[in-house]
C-alpha cells in the first residue's frame, strides 16, 4: 500500500529529478478529457466511440450484423477522423520530436481550436443535435482524439495513453504481487483508470442534469489549461522536453 500511496504522489506532484518532469500530472488531465468526451460521443451522439476505437470496430460490427440502435456511418465516420487526427498528431510529433513540451502544448491547443468549434455547432444549434451537428461532432472529436492519442504515444509517459486502459488495467493485474511480479507504478496506473473513470461520471452526470454544451465547455477548459501550462513549464526547455531515451 505504502508503494501505491508513494507512486500516486509522484505522479500527481513529480519531484524535480523526474525525466518526465509535469507531463504525467497533465496526461492525467487528458484522460479525464478522454472520459468526457466519449460519454458525449456515446449518450449524446448515438452509441459511437471517437477515443475509443476498439469499442467502435466492434461497434461497426454490431451494425453491419444489424443490431438496433447502431449505425455503420458513425462508426466509419468516427475511425476515419479518429485516423486523420492521428496522422496529424504523427506529424506534429516529428516536427517537436526534440521538444516533448512544445509537442504537447501544441496539440492540445490545436485540440482546443476543434472542440471550441463543437461548442460553436451545439450552440448554434440552441443545443439540438440533428444529423448535421451529430456528424459534425463525430468529425471535430473524432480529430481531437486521433491527434491526442498520437501524440501521447511520442510522448512516451509509460502507463498514461490517455484513450486506452485495457494494458493498464491487465498490468495491474498480471504484474501484481499475486501474479509473483514487482507492480511497477502501481499509483500511476490506477490513477490513470480513476481519472478515466471520474471524466465518464462526470459527462454522464452533466448530461443528465445539465447541457451538452456545458460537457463540451469543461472539455476546451481543460485543453486550453492543458496547453498553456504545459508551454509555460517548457518555456526554458528543461531537461524532461528532451524525448525519452
Amino acid at each position: 500500500m505504502r508503494k501505491l500511496l508513494v507512486d500516486a504522489a509522484r505522479t500527481l506532484v513529480p519531484p524535480k529529478d523526474d525525466r518526465h518532469g509535469p507531463l504525467p500530472p497533465l496526461m492525467l488531465v487528458l484522460t479525464v478529457v478522454t472520459g468526457l468526451i466519449d460519454a458525449v460521443s456515446y449518450l449524446a451522439l448515438g452509441r459511437v466511440f471517437v477515443a475509443n476505437m476498439t469499442g467502435n470496430v466492434v461497434f461497426l460490427g454490431f451494425a453491419l450484423a444489424g443490431a438496433p440502435g447502431l449505425s455503420v456511418t458513425a462508426s466509419i465516420v468516427s475511425m476515419v477522423s479518429f485516423l486523420v487526427g492521428a496522422l496529424t498528431g504523427g506529424r506534429l510529433g516529428t516536427r517537436f520530436a526534440v521538444h516533448r513540451g512544445r509537442l504537447l502544448g501544441t496539440t492540445t491547443a490545436v485540440q482546443a481550436l476543434l472542440v471550441a468549434g463543437t461548442v460553436i455547432a451545439v450552440a448554434v444549434a440552441h443545443g439540438e443535435v440533428s444529423s448535421p451537428v451529430r456528424y459534425t461532432l463525430i468529425v471535430l472529436l473524432g480529430l481531437a482524439m486521433g491527434m491526442q492519442n498520437a501524440v501521447a504515444r511520442r510522448l512516451g509517459v509509460p502507463d498514461l495513453t490517455t484513450t486506452v486502459l485495457t494494458l493498464t488495467l491487465t498490468g495491474l493485474a498480471a504484474d501484481s504481487g499475486a501474479a509473483g511480479g514487482a507492480t511497477p507504478r502501481p499509483g500511476r496506473r490506477i490513477l490513470s483508470v480513476v481519472a478515466m473513470f471520474l471524466g465518464a461520471l462526470a459527462g454522464a452526470l452533466l448530461l443528465a442534469h445539465a447541457e451538452l454544451l456545458h460537457i463540451l465547455l469543461l472539455a476546451l477548459v481543460l485543453l486550453v489549461a492543458t496547453s498553456a501550462t504545459a508551454l509555460r513549464l517548457s518555456a526554458a526547455t528543461p531537461a524532461w522536453t528532451r524525448p525519452p531515451a
